[in-house]
């Protein structure tokens, strides 16, 4: 196999390793603040997300840069505002997922509102990881 294609079979290993650590902290927080406020739907949910996605986005940064892909170049402010602006992106796509299913769709499958709100979010983690990876890759942490 090409040492290219290897090098990003095992990027994508470690950021799928990572998105899922990731992953648990925002369910985590996420599922904290609504069992804590109980809110489950609405604009104010999008609040909750911003920061359950917030937290676990910092931790992202930390492990993606060091050890998904490698990158010890200290570049500085531009590489943690491109970071920033990437993830930003990745948090307006994953935040419109859970509004618009929690908000817009009632409840399916005979799920309570707290499954729902999680399966919303099971879709918008799925779409937002792609979105990420691609820009962590190619924007933030391209090979200098």
């Amino acid at each position: 196999m090409n040492n290219k294609i290897e090098k990003l079979i095992g990027q994508f290993v470690r950021f799928g390793i990572i998105g899922g650590m990731n992953t648990a902290i925002d369910f985590g927080i996420l599922n904290l603040l609504m069992w804590w406020t109980g809110i489950y739907s609405g604009g104010q949910i999008v609040l909750l997300n911003i920061i359950s996605f917030a937290i676990a986005v910092t931790n992202s940064y930390f492990w993606n840069k060091y050890w998904t892909f490698k990158d010890k170049d200290s570049t500085g402010v531009l590489e943690f505002s491109q970071f920033i602006a990437v993830t930003l992106v990745g948090l307006v796509i994953n935040s419109t997922i859970v509004y618009v299913v929690t908000t817009l769709v009632d409840p399916m499958f005979g799920l309570n509102e707290t499954l729902w709100a999680n399966l919303a979010k099971i879709v918008a983690t799925g779409l937002s990881l792609i979105w990420n990876f691609i820009g962590y890759k190619f924007i933030v942490f391209k090979q200098k």
